[in-house]
């Protein structure tokens, strides 16, 4: 038993410790161009738009703003880790010897999960250092800021793992990225507050699951909220439980991997 739980720690770890050396070695290209893209946002929303805004739920527009680009920044980078390390393992062949090895297949989801957490939090760290350079912002519920923060990245680490699944080619990782999470993103109420929508577009946006994500960090930070806490944390569970067993299914079919 001791030895069986060692041999999975190990594996756990290796796996982890590639894939943080993975991004980490070409950071240039995976921890900067999402630092550079708040500077914009920034710049072009939180400056030009908002000196005539001034004022969204209360708070600057500039306030309201960062919670939203920071969290943009760890959605991306969490789904576009997992999605592509997993998508090289396969081409490479060395997932089968991970799959045939006798380690468990939680430790294999885990160890890619934890390299994309790593990589959207370092992200999500950097942003929030540039944004200070904007505004002077402090979290108000610390726990609740963080816990959003890890749960959210989890939660697309999982979808970028079953992205990789059942892709065939590497086109087939960019679609869900620009063509789903980037404008799941925009109307996911960064920019604005879905209190300003009409009463039927503000239902719509109730089915956006990044909504409740980036409301849920923007109440950690901020304090307010257009969804109530508990929804954000409802939703992001349940979906990293769903997405958690989808993967977890798969691989022990081998599906995606087993040609």
């Amino acid at each position: 038993m001791m030895a069986r739980l060692l041999q999975e720690r190990v594996a756990f770890f290796t796996i982890v410790r590639k894939e943080i050396r993975r991004f980490m070695r070409i950071w240039v290209q995976t921890i900067t161009p999402p630092a550079i893209n708040a500077i914009l946002y920034m710049l072009i929303f939180g400056g030009l738009i908002g000196s005539r805004i001034r004022e969204m739920d209360g708070v600057p527009y500039m306030d309201f703003i960062v919670p939203g680009v920071i969290m943009m920044g760890i959605i991306i980078n969490s789904y576009a880790n997992v999605s592509s390390s997993m998508f090289s393992a396969k081409m490479q062949h060395y997932i089968e010897e991970l799959v045939v090895a006798p380690v468990s297949n939680i430790t294999i989801l885990m160890g890619f999960i934890i390299g994309g957490v790593a990589r959207g939090l370092a992200v999500g760290t950097l942003v929030t250092c540039v944004a200070l350079f904007f505004t002077d912002l402090s979290p108000q519920y610390p726990l609740i800021t963080l816990s959003i923060a890890l749960l959210t990245s989890v939660m697309f680490s999982l979808g970028g793992f079953l992205n990789a699944l059942f892709a065939n080619t590497f086109d087939d990782i960019s679609i869900v990225p620009n063509f789903v999470l980037t404008p799941l993103t925009y109307f996911g109420g960064i920019f604005y507050s879905i209190s300003l929508l009409p009463e039927f577009w503000q239902t719509v946006s109730k089915l956006n699951p990044v909504l409740y994500m980036i409301n849920g960090f923007r109440f950690g930070i901020l304090g307010a909220s257009d969804i109530p806490l508990w929804q954000s944390y409802a939703v992001i569970l349940l979906f990293i439980a769903a997405l958690g067993s989808v993967c977890l299914w798969l691989l022990h079919r081998g599906a995606g991997i087993k040609q």
